[in-house]
């Protein structure tokens, strides 16, 4: 260890950043755990497809028949389920939501609870630092005006594009930090967690999400190689190696919850790695072209962000780097890589690697893959492989560099001096270089120890259905029969504090893990919603009230919400017939039971409802807000000649009052006007 970093070292949760929530989905890999085992084995999770996969799939067929077709993606499946109604969203909202932002929603919630933290509106102030790339679905929505003619133009752009990605997992989640939607093209995932790290650092937020998400099509795609492209011309992306030919296009989404380390540290939270240091740099006009890298500032980014951990590169024992498997792209790593952590030359005994290799090119969210990777690497202390890893291309000089091409999963063996520490790369197009030192979390006590006698506890489950309810009891029982399962009592804290609250309950009084899990079965298995004997906290659960219970413990990793949602689909980039009329125009007068039918079926629409027939639904009952009631304005007067106030919108109305109160309404010449120019104005 250097002098700087035994200087540094008490320092450290002062200035350092605690990792203490992870979730993401990834190209073969439904959750982290499935991650790890993909990562472990040196699995290329990138899919081949055959001609008639994606024929069926949209493509098309003279392209795909075409010699220079590359039939191979990091394909993410399932990428258009979302559970809506979790996330208060209607079926048509929903349907036009980008699929970007339904897997972000979901991500960030599996991700706070990770942390052990109520995914919806926790006390403390919480941030949100996301991207994402261009979509399919957003390209084909906001240029189809039957779409903007049935939910409004505004809506359209705000569901679907990537600038709100942010404002939505706050406004959803309840979230009150500074909310960024971040783009710095391939290292936009690094970059929005560089950005969280110095707001916690300035004390702009007390926690906050950050990461990314990358889904251009839920559809399954291969690419076009162009001859001195940037795309592999067979489908596999080897960084770094002497086969290397170029990347592959991938889908994910990754989320990290980071705090400051002394506040997770006081809080028990459960700290999976520590940031030390992170910096940002741009290459300017010192390279050769706009979307070429620059050696310079990569090797800037690298060193600042070590200065910034009062660390030396030299201290690392693992670089994950950008790594994409292009000619220019590696070998400008490799210097600017070799020049940073020159205090290691020629020793070799760093570790290199890329996780593209594993995954492919996730562009937004490439960073935050590549992040995670190491935070997994770190916590199982283990060097994990690139994909069919050969030798390193003779051209990157790594004979006599700091670096050795990690070719096996190996044990990570603890540092003569201090714990174990990485870095990880990111460089976009447009020349914006990300660096983050990481480092393995302090030992603070292990979780999984015998468990002492003590009184029983009561585990409080919830869902938003019965069968999900299941799936949470199943996963939970799993997890506590798991090796190094966490004590009851810090199950029993973490599921207190660290799940929202939702309608359908469940609890289980147990004085053990192994009891708990047996109880647990049973409930999963459609037992009765108390197992284990009565409980007054446990009652009071189930009748519905919102238990607190006084008491310390330690927020532990648990399974975290099966979201169940069905598929929404995406929209398609497909030629778009001419708008049709909306139908004849009503007679001035005309004010019978077909009119007010008309107005039903237009409400019905908007709100995503097969039928407004209903005569109990209300207006808010059916996912009606402003945004809608500003839509329906509109279409009452330019479909139906109809000028309505605003305000008939915001009363507790029946959808069938409703309609009779528009059929007969005779004031708010101004309402739109004026609720556009309120609007406007915020």
């Amino acid at each position: 260890m250097t002098e700087n970093a035994s200087a540094a070292e008490p320092l450290a949760a002062d200035s350092a950043i605690a990792v203490v929530g992870m979730s993401g989905r990834f190209p073969g890999a439904p959750d982290l755990a499935a991650y790890w085992e993909n990562l472990l084995g040196g699995l290329c999770s990138v899919t081949d497809f055959t001609e008639a996969e994606l024929i069926a799939d949209g493509a098309d067929p003279q392209e795909v028949r075409g010699r220079d077709h590359v039939p191979a993606k990091g394909h993410l499946a399932d990428a258009d389920r979302f559970d809506a109604e979790l996330f208060g969203f209607n079926r048509t909202e929903a349907a036009a939501l980008d699929p970007q932002h339904r897997l972000l929603l979901q991500t960030a919630w599996s991700a706070l609870e990770d942390a052990g933290r109520s995914p919806l509106g926790g006390s403390a102030r919480t941030g949100v630092y996301v991207g994402g790339g261009p979509t399919e679905h957003m390209l084909a929505a906001q240029t189809d005006p039957r779409l903007a003619a049935s939910i409004g133009a505004l809506q359209v752009r705000i569901l679907t594009d990537r600038e709100f990605l942010a404002p939505w997992v706050s406004y959803r989640l309840g979230l009150e930090g500074p909310s960024l939607t971040v783009q710095t093209a391939c290292s936009t995932s690094l970059t929005a967690v560089h950005l969280a790290v110095q707001s916690l650092l300035l004390g702009e937020c007390d926690t906050a999400l950050a990461g990314g998400v990358a889904v251009d099509t839920v559809r399954k795609r291969g690419y076009v190689h162009q001859q001195g492209g940037i795309y592999s011309p067979d489908g596999r992306c080897r960084p770094f190696d002497e086969r290397a030919g170029g990347t592959v296009p991938g889908n994910g989404v990754g989320v990290v919850v980071l705090r400051r380390l002394s506040d997770a540290i006081a809080d028990n939270d459960p700290i999976r790695a520590v940031i030390r240091g992170s910096a940002v740099t741009n290459d300017g006009a010192t390279k050769v072209g706009f979307t070429a890298p620059g050696v310079d500032q990569q090797t800037a980014a690298i060193v600042e962000a070590w200065a910034a951990a009062g660390l030396d590169p030299a201290d690392a024992q693992y670089l994950e780097a950008h790594g994409t498997a292009t000619a220019l792209g590696d070998r400008i790593e490799a210097a600017a890589a070799t020049a940073a952590f020159k205090g290691a030359l020629g020793t070799g005994r760093i570790g290199i690697g890329s996780v593209k290799s594993n995954i492919g090119h996730l562009d937004a969210a490439a960073g935050v893959a590549a992040l995670i990777k190491s935070v997994l690497m770190l916590e199982h202390a283990t060097l994990v492989p690139n994909a069919d890893a050969g030798r390193p291309h003779p051209e990157l000089g790594f004979e006599d560099s700091p670096f050795h091409l990690v070719g096996r999963a190996t044990a990570w063996p603890e540092p003569e001096h201090g714990p174990r520490r990485s870095g990880v790369s990111s460089v976009g197009i447009g020349g914006t270089n990300v660096h983050v030192v990481l480092e393995e979390a302090p030992g603070l006590g292990e979780s999984g120890a015998p468990e002492a006698e003590a009184a029983p506890e009561v585990l409080l489950l919830s869902a938003r259905t019965r069968e999900s309810l299941a799936e949470v009891a199943g996963r939970l029982a799993g997890a506590l029969r798991a090796p190094g399962a966490p004590s009851l009592a810090d199950t029993a804290h973490t599921l207190r504090v660290g799940r929202a609250p939702l309608a359908v309950r469940g609890y289980v009084r147990a004085g053990s893990r192994a009891e708990a899990a047996d109880l647990l079965a049973e409930l999963a298995s459609g037992g009765a919603a108390g197992l284990g004997g009565p409980d007054p906290l446990g009652e009071a659960w189930l009748a519905g009230e919102l238990v607190v219970r006084e008491g310390s413990g330690r927020r532990v990793a648990l399974p975290t919400y099966p979201f169940a949602g069905e598929s929404h689909g995406a929209y398609r980039l497909v030629p778009v017939a001419p708008v049709a009329p909306a139908g004849e125009q009503p007679e001035q007068g005309g004010r019978s039971a077909d009119l007010e039918r008309d107005v039903r079926a237009l409400i019905a629409e908007a709100l995503g409802l097969e039928d407004a027939d209903d005569p109990e639904m209300t207006y808010f009952a059916a996912g009606g807000d402003s945004l809608t009631a500003v839509h329906l304005v509109g279409c009452l007067r330019d479909d139906f000649d109809l000028d309505v106030p605003i305000t008939l919108f915001l009363e507790q109305l029946t959808l069938h009052e409703m309609a009779r109160r528009i059929v007969t309404a005779q004031d708010g010449d101004d309402s739109l006007d004026a609720l556009l120019s309120e609007f406007e104005a915020e």
